[in-house]
């Protein structure tokens, strides 16, 4: 079943409470790659660091100050001068250096790969084409490195956005990869290939089946945790919440 916090979010429709100051973070990091790989598309040089840093800024700007949530180890001028360590890290790095022809930056693809679903919308962060080969990249920000294990744990999204990819450019050859930047005092940009086979794809497509079966048969469930709670931003109508 779906948890409650998808209900709230997709359904109910809620205003939300607030906001981890982790996720504003991400996402304004996010922006900031985008905004530099969308420059290479361009054909343009890559952007400076204190350009990628005012889109930084401006991401961050976009949510409300009083709906941001910070942990105790975190301020605002805390999270700008980490901003500034990992975009540093990232524009030395070989991710921001593809191999290949870049050929799509936030693109979007929508389609319909699993029977009796509605179309999977996928927003790709990069595609990159070199040799034949198709790279879709995701980017994570995380408190500390990947293994290869979590990457393999966390393909799920990834391997349907492959599927889309395949039916858009009929592409035989497909890479997926995960780069997570890592928010840690030493800042690290890894890169975690992940595998693609058809039984891992078919069993995917098996679990989002039966999650929209819950949806549509209205089966919802509350997932309380330390982890989970701290940063929700619908804690107030879950502990309302009488099924």
């Amino acid at each position: 079943m779906p948890a409650l916090r998808y209900y709230f979010r997709y359904i109910a429709g809620p205003p939300e409470e607030s906001i981890s100051a982790s996720f504003v973070f991400g996402r304004a990091i996010h922006r900031a790659i985008e905004f530099y790989f969308r420059e290479l598309l361009a054909g343009n040089a890559p952007p400076d660091l204190d350009t990628l840093l005012a889109e930084f800024n401006a991401g961050w700007e976009e949510q409300s100050p009083e709906q941001i949530a910070y942990p105790k180890t975190d301020t605002r001028d805390s999270l700008a001068h980490l901003a500034d360590r990992v975009l540093t890290a990232f524009r030395v790095s070989d991710v921001a250096r593809p191999h290949g022809h870049v050929l799509g930056v936030e693109e979007e693809l929508r389609g319909q790969i699993i029977d009796g679903v509605p179309d999977v919308l996928a927003r790709l962060d990069l595609l990159v084409e070199s040799d034949g080969v198709l790279t879709v990249t995701d980017f994570k920000t995380a408190r500390s490195a990947w293994s290869g294990d979590q990457a393999e744990n966390s393909a799920e999204q990834l391997l349907l956005y492959a599927e889309l990819v395949r039916q858009r450019f009929r592409s035989p050859s497909i890479r997926l990869e995960f780069v997570v930047l890592t928010k840690a005092k030493k800042v690290q940009i890894g890169s975690h290939a992940v595998s693609l086979d058809a039984t891992r794809v078919a069993r995917t497509k098996q679990i989002v089946q039966r999650v929209w079966r819950a949806i549509e048969a209205g089966h919802f469930y509350p997932n309380p945790s330390p982890m989970n709670c701290s940063t929700c931003p619908y804690r107030e109508p879950c502990r309302r919440w009488s099924g």
